[in-house]
C-alpha cells in the first residue's frame, strides 16, 4: 500500500549524518580516535556533580537554565541573559535554522564545513550554499561573494572541523562587516577552548548584533555523552530562539554537570596543554612518515594521504590493528583521515601503525 503522507520539502534530500565509528568487529581493545573526544574525560568535579543528580531524577529540571547561564557568564565574562543552552550545539544550530530560514532562503557554509549546517538548513526547508575554501582554510571573500538577497545565515566553524584550520579575529570582523543587512553570522566555537587566548568570537557577538556564537561541552570538557551546548548573541536573537526552544530541553544532570565543568577551568587548562603537546608530536611524527597535515588548532590532525585509495587502505589497515580513525569523504576530503589527538600511548600507536602501513606501500611499489 502506498502512503500519501509526505514530509516537508527538503527532508528526504538530507543525507543521514554518519558519526565516527566506535567498534571494530572481533576486537575488544580498539582505540577510538574518530570522534574528537577528550581522551582524559570530564573533570572529577563534573563527575561528582553528575553522581549527585541521581537523587533528584524524579524532579523536573529548570526551564530557564539560570544557574548554568550564570556560571558560563562568570567564567567567560558574558551577560547571562544573552546565553541560551541546548542539547549540544547541534540543537542551537537547528533552532537558528528553524527560526530564521524558510523555503527559498539560503544558508552559506564552507566546502569542508560541519555536516550539521547542511542538515539543519534542509530540515528547515532552506537551500544550502557551499562555498570554496582556500587550501582548506576559510576564504572570507568567497563567502561574501556568495551572499544574495536570499541569504539568511552564514555558518563558520572556527577552528574548523575537520580541517583544524582557523582564521583570525580581524578576518572574522571583516566578514561580519561585509555581510548584507539581515544576515546573521554564526561562529561555531566547538573547538575554541583548544586555542589559548581565543574567545571563540564572544567579543564580536557582544559588540555586533549580526554575530552569534555557539559552543559545546562535548569536546574539551569531555561531556560528549551528555549532549550540552550553548549559544551567545544579541538579546533579540536569544528571545527568538527561546520561543521555539522546548521548555525542558535540558535535563538536571546536563545542567548541573555542565555547571561544575565550566567552573573547573584548571581541568580545561590541563587538557588544552596536553592536547597542544601531543598534537605537535603527532603532526611531526606523521610528517616524518610522509603524511602531511595543515597546522591544526583543534584536538585532531587532518592527515592527507596521496589518494582516496591510499586513505581507504590505511583506514582499513588501522582498523585491522584495532585503531579507529575517521574517513572524511563526506566533507569533500576523500584523500584524508581525521585523527583525534588521544592520550600519549594512543598517539604513539597510531603514528607507528601509519608508519608500518606507509612502509608496506613503499615495499609493494604502490
Amino acid at each position: 500500500m502506498t502512503s500519501h503522507i509526505r514530509p516537508q520539502p527538503g527532508i528526504m534530500e538530507i543525507a543521514l549524518y554518519q558519526g565516527g565509528a566506535s567498534h571494530v568487529a572481533g576486537r575488544t581493545d580498539a582505540i577510538k580516535l574518530s570522534s574528537n573526544e577528550n581522551p582524559f574525560g570530564p573533570s572529577d568535579k563534573a563527575k561528582d556533580a553528575f553522581a549527585k543528580c541521581a537523587h533528584t531524577m524524579h524532579r523536573y529540571p529548570s526551564t530557564d537554565h539560570v544557574r548554568l547561564r550564570q556560571a558560563i557568564g562568570d567564567v567567560h565574562g558574558l551577560e547571562p541573559d544573552r546565553i541560551i543552552c541546548g542539547v549540544g550545539s547541534d540543537e542551537i544550530i537547528h533552532l537558528l535554522c528553524q527560526s530564521y530560514v524558510g523555503a527559498r532562503d539560503e544558508v552559506i557554509f564552507t566546502e569542508h564545513g560541519f555536516l550539521m549546517y547542511r542538515i539543519a538548513t534542509q530540515a528547515a526547508g532552506g537551500t544550502p550554499v557551499q562555498v570554496r575554501e582556500r587550501e582548506r582554510t576559510t576564504d572570507v571573500d568567497a563567502i561574501l561573494a556568495a551572499c544574495t538577497k536570499k541569504t539568511k545565515l552564514v555558518f563558520l566553524a572556527n577552528p574548523n572541523n575537520p580541517t583544524g584550520t582557523m582564521i583570525g579575529l580581524a578576518e572574522l570582523e571583516r566578514l561580519a562587516g561585509g555581510l548584507p543587512k539581515g544576515v546573521l553570522l554564526v561562529i561555531d566555537g566547538a573547538y575554541a577552548e583548544y586555542v589559548e587566548g581565543y574567545d571563540g568570537g564572544a567579543e564580536l557577538a557582544t559588540r555586533l548584533p549580526n554575530v552569534f556564537m555557539t559552543r559545546t561541552f562535548s569536546k574539551i570538557y569531555g561531556l560528549g555523552g551528555l549532549r550540552i551546548g550553548w549559544g551567545y548573541g544579541s538579546r533579540e536573537v536569544i528571545d527568538v530562539l527561546n520561543r521555539v526552544r522546548g521548555p525542558f530541553n535540558m535535563s538536571t544532570a546536563q545542567l548541573e554537570t555542565a555547571e561544575a565543568a565550566v567552573r573547573d577551568q584548571d581541568w580545561v587548562t590541563k587538557c588544552r596543554d596536553d592536547n597542544t603537546r601531543l598534537r605537535a608530536w603527532l603532526a611531526e611524527a606523521l610528517a616524518e612518515k610522509g603524511v602531511p597535515s595543515d597546522t591544526s588548532t583543534a584536538n585532531f590532525i587532518l592527515a592527507r594521504m596521496a589518494s582516496e585509495e591510499e586513505a581507504s587502505a590505511c583506514d582499513a589497515f588501522l582498523k585491522s590493528e584495532g585503531v579507529i580513525v575517521r574517513l572524511v569523504g563526506g566533507y569533500n576530503l576523500p584523500n584524508c583521515l581525521r585523527i583525534t589527538v588521544g592520550d600519549e600511548p594512543s598517539c604513539r600507536r597510531v603514528a607507528h601503525l601509519i608508519g608500518v602501513f606507509k612502509a608496506s606501500q613503499a615495499g609493494a611499489g604502490v
